[in-house]
């Protein structure tokens, strides 16, 4: 089995007890080698500045490189690429662009006055500057705002004519899940990078609520395997197992990169690693 290149999401922390748990995970998946750490922004594009100082000290103190999430939400065009800015002034040179979820109280995007209509107008802008390797968002399952899975498709391929370089998917359970809409992407024109986005199951009842709200949708035998799993007190084994296996599947299918989301807690996705061959190759103390 080849080993993948890995890659590792995180968020900002609002605490002080979060700041210690994030840098936690930083140290335990940096020996890992990855491509990159993304740091989110929260619903809403409510820790905009949280993400930007949590992405500058993670690649200042790591010195490896760091992926700053940015939206279009309430903020104007001139506010958000100052915020690029800040962000190719810290070294930060990788920026996952993404339109972002409705504001807090809304349930449906709706565009700053004088900001981005859409992912597509603020990948452009982005990669006018010539600073950035941008990334951007992919849906394995339809999106929920999508008409159809062709519509999805679609509008990802416009994304890479914006100036995007590579796609992260959301997260799945079934590796044909990734591989058909990885064949139907090739089909529709698309030749760029376009990396499975990875959920380890730290907790699934919290897992679940996230599919639900993301619109992934949960194959029944998932469902009834992690409820007898918790009822037998093995829902980790039971973790670790079906990521791993979903790991294999993908990498038996060709798939050179995987992204993880870690929820900022690196037990899970270290010990994935690991099983897929992907194993320590620096000391963080190197780094630092």
């Amino acid at each position: 089995m080849t080993t993948p290149a890995v890659s590792f999401e995180v968020f900002p922390p609002r605490t002080v007890g979060a700041a210690f748990k994030l840098w936690d995970a930083a140290q335990a998946l940096a020996p890992l080698a990855p491509r990159f750490f993304s740091v989110t922004y929260g619903a809403g594009g409510t820790t905009r500045d949280l993400t930007h100082d949590s992405a500058h000290v993670l690649h200042r103190t790591s010195g490896l490189p760091v992926a700053g999430h940015l939206t279009c939400v309430g903020a104007s065009r001139a506010e958000t690429m100052e915020v690029a800015d800040k962000f190719a002034e810290a070294g930060i040179k990788d920026i996952v662009a993404l339109r972002g979820d409705p504001q807090a109280g809304t349930d449906k995007f709706a565009p700053h006055p004088e900001g981005f209509a859409d992912s597509c107008e603020l990948i452009e802008a982005l990669a006018k500057t010539g600073k950035f390797t941008i990334r951007v968002g992919a849906y394995p399952d339809p999106h929920p705002e999508a008409a159809d899975q062709q519509a999805n498709i679609d509008w990802l391929k416009r994304k890479f004519d914006a100036g995007a370089d590579e796609a992260l998917t959301q997260f799945f359970f079934e590796a044909d899940t990734f591989l058909r809409f990885r064949d139907a992407c090739v089909k529709a024109g698309i030749d760029k990078p376009i990396t499975p986005g990875i959920l380890p199951v730290v907790n699934w009842t919290s897992a679940r609520k996230f599919a639900v709200k993301c619109g992934t949708p949960i194959p029944e035998w998932v469902d009834q395997a992690y409820e007898a799993a918790i009822r037998d007190d093995r829902h980790d084994l039971l973790a670790q197992a079906m990521c791993t296996e979903l790991c294999s599947e993908l990498i038996d299918e060709g798939v050179d990169a995987l992204h993880f989301y870690t929820l900022n807690r690196a037990e899970l996705t270290r010990d994935v690693c690991r099983a897929i061959g992907v194993t320590p190759q620096v000391d963080l103390s190197d780094v630092a």
